[in-house]
């Protein structure tokens, strides 16, 4: 099975977030991701997916947003459905539900978990929504020590401030008791 993009978008088409698993012209997943309101149309409700010439839509309804994975035609749709199961247990999970505010509060983090779930080549991973919950709240020893350094940086950058301000401020005193009236030069 081979996903190619895995989507949130809200009932008219809006694409809220989109992960591209292959390689893809923006073009072309915009213009997959507007024609999927079109083809969702009138149709029956009883089927999850729709095939179009060139790729499948497997796709969920959660609230007022679809989730939509667009695999090729030759992907497995069994696995699709499973991989669909999975995400639309992610979604929730990461944004503290279904909604398109929560969606794009939570973009980058749910891109995140895509591709905890779906490699870059579209093929999914052998995972469950906690290990992927597990990775996702995973600390990196890097950051953590940038994140120190950074922190020593502005605290550094403060005191010398704060000591540039305190030898102007002397200055301008010794000026001021010397009768020079302040900044003359």
């Amino acid at each position: 099975m081979v996903v190619l993009s895995a989507a949130v978008v809200t009932k008219n088409g809006r694409v809220l977030v989109a992960r591209q698993f292959v390689e893809m012209t923006r073009i072309r997943i915009e213009g997959l991701m507007a024609a999927f309101p079109k083809l969702l149309g009138g149709g029956s409700k009883q089927h999850t997916f729709i095939e179009t010439e060139s790729v499948r839509y497997v796709y969920q309804p959660l609230e007022q947003l679809y989730l939509v994975l667009v695999t090729n035609k030759a992907s497995n749709i069994v696995q699709d459905l499973d991989t669909l199961r999975l995400l639309s247990k992610v979604v929730p999970d990461v944004c503290g539900g279904s909604t398109e505010e929560r969606v794009q509060d939570k973009c980058f983090d749910l891109v995140f978990a895509f591709d905890e779930a779906i490699n870059s080549g579209g093929y999914r991973e052998a995972i469950t929504l906690g290990q992927i919950r597990t990775n996702m709240e995973m600390d990196s020893h890097e950051e953590k020590l940038h994140q120190m350094i950074q922190k020593t940086k502005m605290e550094n950058a403060k005191e010398e401030s704060a000591r540039q301000a305190k030898i102007m401020r002397e200055r301008a005193k010794e000026q001021r008791a010397l009768g020079g009236g302040g900044m003359s030069g």
